[in-house]
């Protein structure tokens, strides 16, 4: 029991305040021995509501040990301007990349005279042309048919069993040598 209470009074005596970040969150770190060995605690206390989503990436590595020493207010300062560089550009990019489209788009229009949907005819011939025996037609409405001419060709003899049920045997087919 005493072993207990030396443990809480200790949580809150030998506590060291490390930082706040934007959230109000506050972070707190202690030694302690466990076992004879002197380990480092890590905590954060929420303000307001616990949402462990409201923590920024540099404290989660902080409070995971990935990160020996704590953020500080300037880098943290960096790192969301930086941030917001990025939500910049990518906002831009996103709106060229519309505009682009709505131009090709426009183009498409009007070269085609239909509004977007795929171009088959040029589809169709980036394929080699038909192989021998088969004939590709142009319907009257544009479209292309393919037909198969049957061939007379010899079937070539498989290796493997043809029959089935009285006349298999398990395990006496051999692969060809």
């Amino acid at each position: 029991m005493s072993k207990l209470l030396s443990r809480i009074a200790g949580f809150f005596s030998n506590r060291t305040f490390i930082g706040v970040d934007k959230a109000g969150n506050r972070y707190f770190t202690r030694k302690e021995e466990i076992d004879g060995i002197l380990k480092e605690k890590r905590w954060v206390e929420f303000k307001g509501e616990q949402d462990p989503t409201s923590i920024s990436v540099e404290w989660i590595c902080w409070l995971n040990g990935q990160r020996k020493v704590a953020p500080t207010p300037e880098e943290m300062m960096e790192l969301e301007a930086r941030r917001e560089r990025v939500r910049l550009n990518v906002a831009l990019l996103k709106k060229e990349e519309e505009e682009r489209k709505a131009r090709e788009g426009s183009r498409k229009a009007v070269s085609s005279g239909k509004v977007g949907g795929p171009d088959l005819k040029s589809f169709i011939r980036q394929f080699p042309s038909a192989s021998e025996g088969d004939k590709v037609e142009q319907a009257s409405d544009g479209r292309i048919k393919e037909t198969h001419e049957e061939k007379e060709e010899p079937i070539p003899e498989s290796s493997e069993p043809t029959g089935s049920g009285a006349t298999y045997k398990p395990g006496t087919w051999r692969p060809p040598t």
